[in-house]
């Protein structure tokens, strides 16, 4: 009997019996990555004209696809001790891996989708090119998830999540942002742990550099999009739109990460420093398409992201809980977090002019 084999099937069960992550992935709540339908028809009739030049130099880039090898295992992918892994980080890595397999494939099914239900060809194939990557990158972390045995059923998932409906400028505004911050996310990792090798607890660490240029390449796309028509920008109320979604993105990062204190103590990350670090490098993108950037040195800023953070742990114990006194705690919970978000918002924020030319390359 090969006693180190079954050593391992016990542990993929006992992970697999701990770990449901199709339900975890399924589950609709504030924090976790949702699925998006949108009004195709109006997508459909985007003229890109305004911003040809760059719309073909991005495409043709997208085209030439860069990344065709580079999402599959190879030899610099190091066994993983899953069995000696502390069980905290482990619980708290598989979340993160889960929250990034649904964040990846809501993009896929966004994207397939318009370009099933379209006839625009520059639209088409936009939205062809970023759903086989964001395909390329859901499978890849569920590779990574299948070596604990929990994978995630993505068949079952796009039948069984809900989907939330978007006018297409919300798409632009909410799919530019996740873009973007996750190319900082990524990179911000990628950067530290090139500094600090001996903390890099996982080797899908290693994919990061070229993952994330992805994402900042689909970011790149919305950016266009949105410079097609000024008014998407640029109106008064559109604005104020988009300063919700700034707040919205952010605050739900910061909620997010901080409930992931193992995971970001084994990376030897300061939490509080990497997301300051992820918000600082998105607004610096952001404004090459966004005329509103939060002002995120404000004194007020983290002590009401510390605020909802609070507010959302008070709103977990009472979904715990149950009861009078659960749903007591849910209520407060929630007017403590409305409170902190509004306050947020009503911040002051720093106007920028746009530029010309609305590309960018990733630098960092």
């Amino acid at each position: 009997m090969n006693m180190h084999a079954t050593t391992h099937d016990e542990l993929h069960a006992e992970i697999s019996d701990r770990f449901d992550t199709t339900a975890m992935a399924t589950d609709t709540t504030l924090l976790n990555p949702r699925f998006y339908t949108t009004d195709f028809d109006e997508l459909d009739r985007i003229d890109v004209s305004p911003v040809r030049q760059d719309w073909d130099v991005l495409l043709d880039q997208m085209r030439s696809d860069p990344n065709k090898g580079h999402f599959k295992k190879n030899a610099d992918w190091d066994k993983i001790d899953w069995e000696g892994m502390d069980p905290e980080l482990r619980a708290e890595f598989i979340d993160f891996l889960v929250s990034s397999c649904t964040a990846e494939f809501s993009g896929c099914v966004l994207y397939k989708e318009m370009k099933r239900r379209g006839s625009n060809p520059d639209i088409c194939e936009l939205f062809s090119l970023m759903s086989r990557d964001e395909a390329r990158h859901a499978g890849f972390i569920n590779d990574a998830l299948r070596e604990a045995g929990v994978a995630v059923n993505l068949g079952f998932l796009t039948k069984a999540k809900k989907y939330t409906y978007f006018r297409p400028k919300f798409i632009y505004y909410a799919t530019y942002l996740s873009e973007k911050i996750g190319y900082a996310r990524y990179i911000t990792i990628y950067r530290h742990l090139e500094a600090n090798p001996e903390q890099r607890f996982h080797p899908i660490f290693k994919w990061f550099k070229e993952w994330c240029n992805d994402e900042f390449s689909h970011g790149e796309a919305f950016a266009l999009l949105m410079r097609t028509d000024p008014k998407i920008t640029e109106s008064f109320v559109n604005k104020l739109w988009i300063r919700f979604f700034l707040v919205a993105v952010y605050s739900t990062m910061w909620v997010r990460d901080h409930a992931r204190v193992h995971f970001h103590n084994a990376l030897g990350v300061d939490i509080d420093w990497y997301d300051q670090e992820v918000f600082r490098k998105t607004s610096a993108i952001a404004r090459q398409v966004f005329p509103v950037e939060l002002d995120i040195d404000h004194p007020a800023w983290i002590p009401n992201l510390k605020r909802i953070e609070r507010a959302f742990r008070k709103i977990e114990a009472g979904h715990a809980r149950g009861g009078f006194g659960g749903w007591l705690s849910k209520v407060t919970g929630g007017a403590q977090a409305g409170l902190a978000f509004l306050r947020l918002y009503t911040l002051p924020v720093r106007k920028n002019e746009l530029p010309a030319s609305v590309r960018l390359q990733p630098m960092y």
